[in-house]
């Protein structure tokens, strides 16, 4: 039971860091279009920052469910965190009643090498579409 708790903790902490890290980098394309208007810094220096941010893990969605017909409450998830191009990664939580199994998938041009749950491909599409939740 403790180590469900754990894994359930473990696996929130990582959604909740995503989620910030998607806010964050909301505010630093916001101030690039900024700067890449006013243009106080050379061209060279935008693409190199637009690059960047491209490369950062910016499309972040979560697909909530209920895993087990006998459980209510979505304390299942399944979490897609990718950058521009669709590589990445897929967390995913299964909460039972007597456990909780926390996987990793990685992600490269929106696909895995390991297949993918009907969740897991639902949250890689929602994060590529840019859309938070599924």
């Amino acid at each position: 039971m403790l180590l469900s708790v754990v894994a359930l903790v473990v696996a929130a902490l990582a959604v909740l860091l995503a989620l910030g890290l998607a806010r964050q980098l909301g505010v630093l394309r916001r101030r690039l279009a900024e700067v890449e208007r006013g243009s106080p810094i050379g061209d060279a220096d935008a693409r190199r920052l637009r690059a960047e941010v491209d490369a950062a893990l910016s499309r972040v969605a979560v697909v909530r469910y209920d895993a087990f017909g006998d459980m209510g409450g979505r304390l299942s998830f399944s979490a897609a965190l990718l950058d521009g191009q669709g590589d990445g990664l897929v967390l995913t939580s299964i909460h039972g009643r007597g456990e909780s199994r926390t996987y990793a998938k990685g992600v490269a041009g929106g696909e895995s090498e390991t297949t993918l749950t009907p969740e897991e491909r639902q949250a890689v599409a929602a994060a590529r579409a840019g859309s938070p939740t599924a």
